[in-house]
């Protein structure tokens, strides 16, 4: 992986696109904010000086002896030492420290209130404070500015020295950023080269320290490769089964055809049960190599398939009498494949139509796990051989046609979902079967 992606697709780009535009966005908003706060704290500061300034001059006009003016001439000694505009009313005349602002602050004199204003004329900014007070019986009036002109250039250097400033942190912001994202996105690249080792078979799990956010993403990865051992490894199964099985009786069938022996009929029957061995064991292995297991992520409405499959069974077997209860909702599902489902409830149900004498019940319903009960009033297979119902080629009676096979698939389909199926004897004195799968 690159470390400057260009793909807008990619994850990197877009984790980068976001947070440059966060980054953006937060020293934007810083630098706006600056500019505000930073205009109103001078604001403050000036007003404050301003304040102080005419409370200091109105303490040296109450000790001023003589014409309270007299401190705004020229040539007055204490002017020397003010920098501020001055403008004076006390009773009914005014004194400046310069006339040309007289005119545009005069309006300003009539008030009571103590308050600090701005004030532009001729292109000219000045931040004023009044102050109001009595003197010797007098009312008067003192607007003490400053030129805020010259503070305000002073602000915008200095905002805009805090915007380069802004802008190379926004810089390192996005250089950091992209440094994080890549060290981040580590695990990933760890992940496509351990699935690249699966692939080419060196590997059978993923084995990765990664953030707790691909935990999930990791334990169903090694889900799924345990999912395709398993199939593999029943499909090597079935293949030895079928070899080691089927060698022996082809190899008898062989050498019988080869012979110059007449075939009777008493060996033609022998081969034909030979034959049909045969078909039954290549027919079940085919069955077990189609399960699906919970690997497959599939689910299925149960009460759809279960009336289905026993509308099925009912044209199989038109002399006996199936009933369903299904005690769940329309729509409830479980999480086995459809087929497995099929596989399972087939088997039971054809099993119990095969024995039943007249009549097959089906129940099923959910008490801590999904439960299938069958039972039917056939003969009834007796307590001490209820234990061995599920072994493989395991026939308790001869007089119908089968190879025993049916209950041994139903039990490895069960094991595949950790379901488990118990047998016993039944209210109707037939053969009870009551399967459970976790919900």
């Amino acid at each position: 992986m690159s470390f400057l992606p260009f793909d807008r697709r990619s994850l990197r780009f877009n984790l980068l696109i976001r947070l440059g535009l966060v980054a953006l966005v937060i020293v934007g908003v810083t630098w706006f904010l600056h500019g505000i706060l930073l205009r109103d704290l001078a604001w403050e500061f000036l007003g404050d000086r301003l304040r102080q300034e005419a409370r200091y001059t109105l303490d040296r006009l109450e000790r001023l002896d003589g014409e309270p003016g007299q401190w705004l001439e020229t040539d007055s000694p204490t002017r020397e030492v003010f920098h501020h505009l001055y403008v004076l009313r006390v009773g009914d005349r005014t004194y400046s420290s310069h006339p040309d602002w007289l005119a545009p602050l005069d309006s300003y004199l009539d008030g009571a209130d103590d308050r600090l204003f701005e004030v532009q004329w001729q292109g000219r900014q000045l931040l004023v404070y009044r102050d109001s007070f009595e003197l010797n019986g007098k009312p008067g009036v003192l607007l003490v500015g400053e030129d805020f002109a010259q503070v305000e250039d002073g602000l915008s250097a200095l905002h805009w020295w805090v915007g380069g400033i802004a802008g190379l942190v926004l810089v390192l912001l996005i250089l950091m950023n992209l440094v994080a994202v890549n060290r981040s996105l580590r695990p990933l690249a760890r992940l496509q080269n351990q699935l690249a080792e699966f692939q080419a078979g060196q590997r059978e799990r993923l084995d990765l320290d990664c953030p707790s956010e691909l935990d999930e993403l990791l334990i169903q990865l090694n889900h799924f490769m345990d999912e395709l051992q398993r199939r593999l490894q029943r499909s090597r199964e079935a293949v030895a089964n079928l070899s080691h099985t089927l060698q022996t009786p082809l190899a008898a069938v062989t050498q019988v055809l080869r012979g110059r022996r007449s075939i009777d009929d008493q060996r033609r029957q022998r081969m034909l049960e030979r034959l049909e061995g045969m078909q039954a064991q290549l027919t079940a292995e085919l069955r077990r190599a189609r399960f699906a297991g919970p690997g497959s992520a599939q689910h299925s409405v149960v009460a759809q398939e279960a009336n289905t499959l026993v509308d099925m069974i009912r044209t199989l077997y038109p002399d006996k009498r199936f009933e369903l209860h299904v005690a769940l909702p329309s729509k409830h599902s479980v999480a086995v494949e459809r087929q497995d489902l099929n596989e399972m409830l087939g088997i039971v149900l054809d099993n119990a139509g095969k024995w039943a004498r007249e009549h097959v019940v089906c129940r099923i319903r959910q008490d801590q796990g999904l439960i299938f009960e069958i039972e039917d009033d056939g003969p009834g297979v007796q307590a001490a051989a209820l234990s061995q119902l599920g072994e493989r080629g395991k026939r308790l009676d001869e007089s119908t046609p089968g190879y025993g096979l049916g209950l041994a698939i139903l039990k490895q389909i069960l094991a595949q979902y950790r379901g488990e199926v118990t047998f016993s004897t039944s209210r109707m004195r037939g053969l009870y079967v009551r399967i459970v799968l976790p919900c």
